[in-house]
Parts: C-alpha cells; sequence; structure tokens
C-alpha cells in the first residue's frame, strides 16, 4: 500500500468506520446489554431476565453488537455466553456517561441562572 492510498484509507474510511461503530451504539437496548456485560460475562438467558427483552429482539441486538466487534460470544452445552470483545468498551461507556452527566449538569445550570 503506497503512502497516498493510506492517507485516503484514513480520511476517507477510518469516519466511516466510526460511524458504523457508533450507530451499532445508537440503540438503548444495545446500550444496557453492554452495561450488563461490562460486569461479568452472562449467558443469554440471564441477559433476557435482566434486561426483560424478548429472547429474538435480545438475539437480534447481540448479533449486531457482535458484528461491530463489540462483544464475542462463546458456546458452553446449550447455552450461549457474551462478553465484551475488548475492555476499552466499558471505559467508552464510561466516558460517554461523564459526557452526558456533565451536559445535563451544565444545562440545568444555565436553567437556573
Amino acid at each position: 500500500m503506497q503512502y497516498c492510498d493510506i492517507v485516503m484509507f484514513m480520511t476517507q474510511r477510518v469516519p466511516q468506520l466510526k460511524a458504523e461503530l457508533f450507530k451499532a451504539l445508537g440503540n438503548p437496548v444495545r446500550i444496557r446489554i453492554l452495561e450488563q456485560l461490562s460486569a461479568a460475562e452472562q449467558s443469554v438467558s440471564e441477559l433476557k431476565v435482566r434486561l426483560g427483552t424478548e429472547q429474538s429482539h435480545l438475539s437480534q441486538q447481540l448479533g449486531i453488537l457482535r458484528r461491530a466487534g463489540l462483544v464475542e460470544s462463546r458456546r458452553e452445552g446449550t447455552s450461549v455466553f457474551y462478553a465484551l470483545a475488548d475492555p476499552r468498551v466499558e471505559e467508552l461507556l464510561r466516558i460517554a456517561r461523564d459526557l452526558l452527566l456533565e451536559t445535563l449538569a451544565a444545562s440545568q445550570s444555565e436553567l437556573q441562572s
């Protein structure tokens, strides 16, 4: 790969890939799944109970997260277990929460002024 090809990749493809990552994060159920998995690996049945969602909907959301590279799965007997694919996903969720809380606090402060 030549230098100009690398530059083009970095300026065009990387932003697109970032957008796809954020799109995968753009669903409240998927965020809740990732938050649950931040605590520990869990089976689909455990996630179903904790999230109170239908099996088919949960499986669909887990598939999106798996394709995005955010979670990984393993089979043990008849159960499928999911875990975060990278511990930095937990950090990403924490940063997003902190940014949101800071923005809300600033908005609340402005309203009180």
